[in-house]
């Protein structure tokens, strides 16, 4: 136990760099369903509300991306970034993801913030992991 004051609520955002916005934009926000929250155009910059958290996605030709550096040589931003579904009924997942042009891997049970519970795994299109996980009945 510390005497930290950081008295923690839970994750606020993630910052994901994009090579092709539209790219990214079209799986993030027309695949998986998160709405934009702000667009700030100037800094070629978009804030995607992920039911409490955000992820940011960030158009590396714009002002923001720009003063970032280049973007990763062939490598993704992170390993993965999990989001929680309120439910989770695999085969309507799958096939919803299929239908979309996504390729999930298996689906496995896996340990997250709300314990053991099932998840599938999929690439976004920057190569970055995105993990969309469940509850164990």
């Amino acid at each position: 136990m510390t005497d930290s004051p950081l008295a923690l609520a839970g994750l606020d955002h993630v910052v994901l760099r994009a090579r092709d916005i539209d790219a990214m934009l079209g799986f993030y926000r027309d695949v998986l369903g998160l709405k934009v929250a702000k667009h700030n155009a100037p800094l070629g910059l978009w804030h995607l509300d992920a039911g409490g958290s955000m992820i940011d996605l960030v158009d590396i030709n714009g002002t923001l991306g720009q003063a970032g550096g280049p973007a990763p040589d062939g490598a993704p931003n992170v390993d993965h970034v999990a989001i929680k579904l309120a439910s989770f009924d695999e085969a309507e997942i799958r096939d919803y993801l299929v239908s979309k042009g996504v390729s999930p891997e298996e689906t496995k049970v896996r340990f997250g913030a709300r314990g053991d519970g099932p998840s599938i795994y999929m690439k976004d299109p920057d190569g970055n992991g995105v993990e969309l996980t469940g509850v164990s009945a």
